[in-house]
C-alpha cells in the first residue's frame, strides 16, 4: 500500500512523517521550488519526493490532497487523469463543498473518495486529535482499507455520513470562532494597543482571549479565508453572528436594560444546563498571561462572548454537539462564555459594564466596527481582502505571536485536562 501526499506544507509534511513512521511507504510532491528542500529534509524519513502529482497518483493506492482549499479544484483538475486505478483519495482541506465538487468533476469513476479533516494545526501531533472521516463514494473494502490507513495517525477519528452536515459544523466551529477571535485582534490593532497592557483585559477570562487570539494570527491567512469563505454554511451564520452583535450593541449605547436583559437570559436558557460541570478552572486560565505586569482587573462588557452565545439561541445551535468536531480555539470559546454565563456575579458585573460603563465604549465601538469589516469581506467573498485584514492584524502582533503560540499550547494542554 503507497500512500502519496500531494502538497508537503506544514500538514501534509506532518502526515507524510507519521504515515512513514507506522511503516508505511510514503511519497509526496509539493511546487516546484520546494522539492529541493523537501527532498533533503526528508530523505532519511523514509518519504520519496516526486517530481509533480502526476507521478504521485500513479504510484500511490491512497492519495491525500493537503493543498489550499481556494486553490483544491486547480490542482485536482491537473492531476486527477493520472490516478492509480481503483485508487482511494480524499483531501485535508477544511471545508468540503469545493473538495467534492473537484473530486466529482475530475476523478476517474472508479475512484473511492473517502476524505478526511484534522481538526488540529500542525503545531500539534495527529495523536489524541479529533479526525473527521467522510465516506463519499467508496466500497465497503475501499472504506475499511482506508479507516486502517488513517488509525496509524492515533487520532480519535469521527466518522461522519455527509460532508454537507461537516460543513455546517466547521462553520461555528472554526470560521464564526475565527471570526469572533480576528475582530478583537483587529480592534486592538486599530485602536493602537496591546490588551495585555491594559487593565480592561486582566484576569482568566481576558487570558484565553488575547492568547487564543494570537495563536490564530500566529498561523496562516489562506487557512482562515477559506475556511469562512468558501463554506456556505459559514456565511450564514457569520451573517447572524454580526446581526447579534449589533442588535446588543444598539441596546448598550441606548441603555435599554430590560431588553438586553430579556436577550441574554435566553440565550443561558437555550444554551446553558445548570447542572453541567465547567470545563475550565479560573485558576488555570489566571496563570497564563503576555503581561509583565499585575494588573488590577477592570470590569469588561465581554460583547464578543454575549454576541456569540445569543447568535447560537437564535440559529438554533447547540455548541455542545459541535463538540465532536471541536478544535482548541472553539472548545477554549465555548469554555469562556460557559464560564461568563454560568457565574451569576460575573454575568451581573458584565451586563452593568456593557450597559453603562462609558469607559468602554471605546473598545466595544472598535470590535463592533471589526466584526462588520470581516464579515462584509467573508458575504463577499473578498479573499484577498481578508488575507490583507488579516496580515495588518499578524503585523501589529508580530513581536508576541511566537511566544504567545507557546503560551497557549501550555493552557491548552492545562484546560483541556
Amino acid at each position: 500500500m503507497y500512500i502519496g501526499i500531494i502538497g508537503l506544507g506544514d500538514m501534509g509534511k506532518l502526515y507524510a512523517l507519521t504515515f512513514a513512521a507506522a511503516g508505511y511507504q510514503v511519497c509526496g510532491t509539493d511546487l516546484p521550488h520546494q522539492l529541493p528542500q523537501l527532498a533533503t529534509e526528508l530523505k532519511d524519513k523514509g518519504i520519496e519526493v516526486l517530481a509533480d502529482g502526476h507521478e504521485v497518483s500513479r504510484k500511490s493506492d491512497f492519495i491525500i490532497y493537503s493543498v489550499e482549499a481556494e486553490k483544491i479544484a486547480q490542482v485536482v483538475a491537473m492531476y486527477a487523469k493520472s490516478t492509480k486505478y481503483g485508487a482511494i483519495v480524499g483531501g485535508q482541506t477544511s471545508v468540503k463543498h469545493p473538495e467534492i465538487k473537484a473530486f466529482e468533476n475530475y476523478l476517474p469513476a472508479d475512484t473511492h473518495i473517502i476524505t478526511s479533516h484534522s481538526l488540529h494545526g500542525p503545531g500539534f501531533t495527529t495523536k489524541g486529535q479529533t479526525l473527521v472521516i467522510i465516506r463519499h463514494r467508496a466500497s465497503e473494502v475501499a472504506y475499511k482499507k482506508a479507516l486502517e490507513i488513517y488509525q496509524a495517525l492515533q487520532s480519535n477519528i469521527i466518522e461522519m455520513p455527509s460532508y454537507h452536515q461537516h460543513d455546517k459544523i466547521v462553520a461555528d466551529t472554526q470560521a464564526v470562532t475565527h471570526m469572533g477571535f480576528e475582530s478583537m485582534g483587529s480592534a486592538w490593532a486599530n485602536q493602537g494597543y496591546y490588551p495585555w497592557d491594559s487593565p480592561t483585559y486582566a484576569g482568566g477570562i481576558d487570558n484565553v482571549k488575547i492568547l487564543t487570539t494570537l495563536r490564530i494570527f500566529s498561523y496562516k491567512a489562506h487557512i482562515y479565508a477559506g475556511l469562512a469563505i468558501l463554506n456556505p454554511h459559514a456565511q450564514t451564520q457569520v451573517r447572524q453572528y454580526a446581526k447579534t452583535e449589533s442588535e446588543l450593541f444598539a441596546l448598550m449605547i441606548a441603555e435599554k436594560e430590560l431588553e438586553f436583559r430579556d436577550r441574554i437570559a435566553a440565550a443561558k436558557n437555550f444554551v446553558f444546563k445548570a447542572d453541567e460541570p465547567l470545563f475550565f478552572d479560573a485558576e488555570v486560565m489566571g496563570a497564563f498571561s503576555l503581561s509583565n505586569k499585575s494588573c488590577a482587573p477592570k470590569p469588561n462588557s465581554h460583547l464578543s462572548i454575549l454576541s456569540m452565545v445569543c447568535a447560537w439561541h437564535k440559529m438554533g445551535i447547540n455548541p455542545y454537539q459541535n463538540l465532536i468536531c471541536q478544535t482548541p480555539p472553539f472548545k477554549l470559546r465555548l469554555g469562556i462564555a460557559e464560564y461568563l454565563f454560568k457565574n451569576d456575579a460575573l454575568l451581573e458585573e458584565t451586563i452593568q459594564t456593557a450597559l453603562y460603563d462609558k469607559s468602554i465604549r471605546n473598545d466595544d465601538l472598535a470590535f463592533h466596527t471589526a466584526v462588520h469589516e470581516w464579515a462584509s469581506m467573508i458575504c463577499y467573498g473578498d479573499m484577498e481582502g481578508y488575507k490583507a485584514h488579516f496580515e495588518a492584524a499578524k503585523t501589529f502582533f508580530k513581536d508576541r505571536l511566537e511566544q504567545a503560540r507557546a503560551l497557549s499550547s501550555e493552557m491548552i494542554t492545562e484546560l483541556m485536562d
